[in-house]
């Protein structure tokens, strides 16, 4: 009997994770079929989830804290961060996953001698993501537009909005907003970008398929930058690993989602 499996978010005609789902689906030969569906309200989730009839999904901007009460059950590390983007069905329950601060750690490896970094954006995938980077050792700041946002994180992190920010240099800057998604904008004002991703070892956009402003100014200031494949595809492979209930390796399916982006 065929799986069905689902994205929400909003937008999400953008996602690549059918695409990938799906050519991992087909090369590995599980009976699984992955869509996605435009979910506008997110307190809506666990309706949608058992209406479609689905096994599994993941949860995109901006219901990930949303996802994470439609819970009946979390795991450890998603009940600890608050956020929640990968949903599994089992014994009649949904339970909760978070796949993006594992696959996002190893993206920030790949570039060496980072030691602090600063976040662009206060959502579901910065709560994730910095609680992880700071276990790992990085120093981590946040930078948000809005001062209610920050209110999780200043327990933890040195946290600054636009006004208040203190300009200093930082190894790695990360963008973990929606600017640049559907339009021209930065995640941030230009003048502080252009100040503190001068001297930097490179930047991180989440954002993946385009050349988001963020990535171009990165490129005319000469620095190292990443969009966000590499993220998609780890944070992806971890999600399919619940999906299938553990059948493959990691390796297996990350090189089977690889090729959702050669052809």
């Amino acid at each position: 009997m065929k799986q069905i499996f689902a994205i929400f978010g909003n937008p999400v005609s953008h996602s690549k994770s059918p695409l990938m789902h799906n050519t991992a689906f087909d090369i590995l030969k599980f009976n699984g079929c992955y869509t996605r569906y435009l979910l506008e309200e997110g307190n809506d989730i666990k309706d949608k989830f058992i209406s479609l009839g689905l096994n599994g999904a993941n949860i995109t901007v901006p219901h990930k804290e949303a996802a994470f009460r439609a819970c009946d059950e979390l795991d450890e590390f998603a009940k600890s961060v608050g956020a929640v983007n990968t949903i599994i069905l089992r014994n009649g329950k949904l339970k909760g996953y978070n796949t993006d601060a594992p696959g996002f750690l190893k993206c920030v490896k790949d570039f060496s001698g980072v030691k602090t970094v600063l976040i662009l954006g206060a959502g579901g995938t910065v709560k994730s993501t910095s609680y992880m980077l700071k276990d790992n050792g990085y120093k981590v700041e946040i930078l948000a537009r809005n001062r209610d946002r920050l209110k999780d994180f200043e327990s933890s992190f040195g946290c600054f909005t636009f006004d208040n920010f203190k300009e200093k240099k930082y190894d790695l800057i990360i963008n973990m907003t929606s600017a640049g998604l559907q339009d021209d904008l930065l995640p941030a004002p230009k003048e502080i970008l252009d100040n503190i991703m001068v001297g930097s070892k490179g930047v991180i956009d989440i954002i993946y398929g385009k050349q988001t402003p963020f990535l171009n100014l990165a490129h005319e200031k000469g620095v190292v930058s990443k969009d966000g494949v590499d993220m998609l595809i780890n944070q992806g492979a971890l999600a399919f690993d619940y999906f299938t209930d553990h059948k493959f390796t990691l390796e297996t399916i990350e090189n089977a989602m690889k090729r959702a982006f050669s052809y």
